[in-house]
């Protein structure tokens, strides 16, 4: 943070990004965009900044005297919704909790005095202070002892695995519900499909909820309706219990999933991120992998009811660790907290938070939530294809929890224990991605050096997601002609070691592209995409049986890779016509105010600092 005590210009969109499940890129983007913005930042500050007294007076109202809630004048909607480069962009800031003209440089700015200048009374006669962070505070998250900001990480990526290995582990042994309800196989993996579902729906209401309350609160609650809604499950004795269970476990469980990203970027600054995120990134994707080789062994030992108590166990003692060792991280809910303590203590009403004072109305809030997603992806080609193909990624991964016993299981006899070892090659293809991910990061930084400052256009991200999207394909076709019953276990576990290998980078450049494309609207656009790749990946498992027992083991894998193959023509249809879909896109960011304000700048420098041979021609003329 800098030690600054001035205001942040107004955004000039009408949301911000929020963490999404799974995606790494608010923290990645972070990273990289401070460094993009720290040579020109102030240069278009002092421009923008322009926020006078009368500013002020003209865009708040009076308090009311019942609370410190105060109406913003401004409206929700501008004239246009074009995204512009902002180089102060935080994604785990409250953008979308907060009016568009909102201040939040309280949050990104540490001052000696703890506050900033706030916004004046129409009156005149009292500034409300805006509470900030003092140099090295130790209140800061990102001031804590490195030892203690690693732990936490630790604690939410296992958080994170834990979730992850939740939804994969009853997979294990579906065979063993059938016989118990008498039910059919579809039905039984209505246990995966209902669980994958939460995982679309409780991030649109638990990424807002996390903006007003903090995460803390969010972690701990949703972890202890999830650990105790796994026991309806473990003792079911019909159906329904068990998939009631499972639905409401999805939902609950998808909390953790969302905020884990954020609350790394809570702890650790730009520049240290690398790691952690590498570490982080990789839990989503072991945890899946691991909980069939787990359960298999498990349930061939106890039975499928097992498979509920360890998660059960497992996810309470994540609940025990967060909720008791784990403080609050975010920033928003520290601050305010801290100006309600002042208030309190010195009885001056005028210490603040924005959040105390410039939050939108409910239903703008609930517009931007839940609307929005849904106009980006039918209305943004971008959005759309970039969330058919991570739709297609994760319903790929949740097939294989179907496809590896019918190849194994089915076609070679194995047990469900030694089944879920076939797991491992693909789990190692993830950790080893995630080792390389620093590298992609640090591939990045040189190649944006040549941009002096300036917003790169966002389509490099697309470079990582063009060399990977090959082994997807490569990976499933391996899968798919290896796997003839009289050929070796290894031909089919290598297959699944590419597609792990290619996973993480494939969504990491897609999610760091949609925040570099869409700006402080990518709350939105990551938003569409987790919400309808859950619903795919949910679907799909309903039909792999029925695929492979109609196309035979070979094509039925191969139709997948023939799929993975089309999906490798996304990265370049936008490395090539990114630009020109961007400038026609009504919400993207297009680059062209950035290329007219570097201009303005270089016209300004060129009449304060006229080159030699122009004062020689004016001499002359004169």
């Amino acid at each position: 943070m800098d030690s600054q005590e001035n205001e942040k210009p107004p955004r000039s969109s009408t949301e911000g990004p929020a963490n999404d499940n799974n995606d790494n890129s608010s923290s990645n983007y972070n990273n990289n965009s401070n460094n993009i913005s720290s040579h020109n930042s102030h240069s278009s500050h002092n421009v923008t900044r322009s926020n006078t007294h009368n500013d002020r007076l003209a865009r708040y109202e009076s308090i009311r005297p019942a609370s410190l809630a105060r109406r913003p004048t401004n409206a929700l909607s501008r004239s246009s919704t074009k995204e512009t480069a902002d180089p102060e962009l935080d994604i785990n800031l409250p953008y979308r909790t907060l009016s568009q003209g909102a201040d939040l440089s309280e949050y990104i700015h540490e001052t000696p005095s703890g506050q900033i200048p706030g916004p004046v009374d129409p009156s005149g006669e009292r500034q409300y202070k805006l509470v900030t962070f003092t140099p090295n505070d130790p209140g800061n998250p990102k001031n804590w002892s490195k030892a203690y900001k690693w732990y936490c990480t630790m604690v939410v990526a296992a958080t994170c695995f834990v979730v992850a290995f939740s939804s994969s582990v009853v997979t294990a042994d579906i065979a063993g519900v059938d016989e118990t309800f008498h039910i059919s196989e579809e039905v039984g993996l209505l246990t995966v499909s209902l669980f994958v579902v939460g995982f679309g729906v409780g991030p649109m209401v638990f990424a807002p909820l996390s903006e007003i309350y903090g995460r803390q609160v969010i972690y701990a609650s949703t972890l202890l309706f999830a650990v105790v809604f796994v026991v309806p499950g473990a003792v079911a004795q019909n159906t329904g219990t068990i998939l009631v269970a499972r639905a409401i476990d999805g939902i609950a469980f998808s909390a953790p999933m969302t905020l884990v990203g954020g609350t790394l970027a809570d702890l650790w600054r730009a520049e240290e991120r690398g790691i952690p995120m590498a570490a982080f990134s990789a839990a989503p994707f072991i945890g899946p992998a691991i909980g069939p080789l787990v359960g298999g062994f498990l349930s061939d030992a106890a039975g499928w009811r097992w498979l509920y108590w360890i998660h059960m166990i497992m996810a309470g003692v994540m609940w025990l660790l967060i909720t008791f060792t784990m403080p609050e991280t975010y920033a928003p809910t520290i601050l305010a907290r801290r100006a309600k303590k002042l208030r309190k203590e010195t009885g001056d009403q005028d210490w603040v938070t924005e959040q105390d004072i410039d939050k939108r109305p409910l239903g703008d809030r609930l517009r931007v939530f839940l609307i929005r997603p849904f106009q980006l992806l039918f209305t943004e080609l971008i959005v759309l294809l970039m969330s058919l193909y991570m739709s297609v990624l994760y319903g790929l991964l949740y097939m294989f929890f179907v496809a590896y016993p019918i190849i194994y299981q089915k076609g070679k006899g194995y047990s469900a224990g030694i089944t879920g070892l076939m797991f491992i090659p693909l789990a190692i293809g993830v950790v080893l991605s995630a080792v390389c991910a620093p590298f992609v990061n640090w591939h990045y930084k040189k190649l944006i050096a040549k941009y002096n400052g300036r917003m790169p256009p966002p389509e490099l991200r697309l470079i990582p997601m063009m060399a990977s999207c090959w082994f997807i394909p490569i990976g499933l076709f391996i899968f798919a002609w290896s796997s003839y019953p009289e050929i070796s276990w290894w031909g089919p576990a290598m297959g699944g070691f590419a597609v792990g290998f290619g996973f993480i980078f494939l969504y990491n450049s897609a999610n760091n592209y949609l925040v570099d494309t869409y700006q402080h609207a990518a709350a939105s656009a990551l938003a569409a995409k987790t919400c309808i790749r859950s619903f795919w990946g949910a679907g799909v498992v309903l039909f792999t049986n029925q695929m492979y027992d109609t196309l035979g083991y070979q094509w039925a894998s191969s139709l997948l890779g023939f799929i993975g193959l089309g999906c490798c023509l996304i990265p370049f249809l936008f490395w090539f016509f990114g630009d020109k879909i961007r400038q026609r896109s009504k919400y993207a960011y297009s680059g062209d105010d950035d290329e007219k304000e570097a201009a303005a700048i270089e016209s300004s420098s060129s009449e304060e600092n006229p080159r030699p041979d122009d004062e020689e021609a004016q001499r002359r003329n004169a």
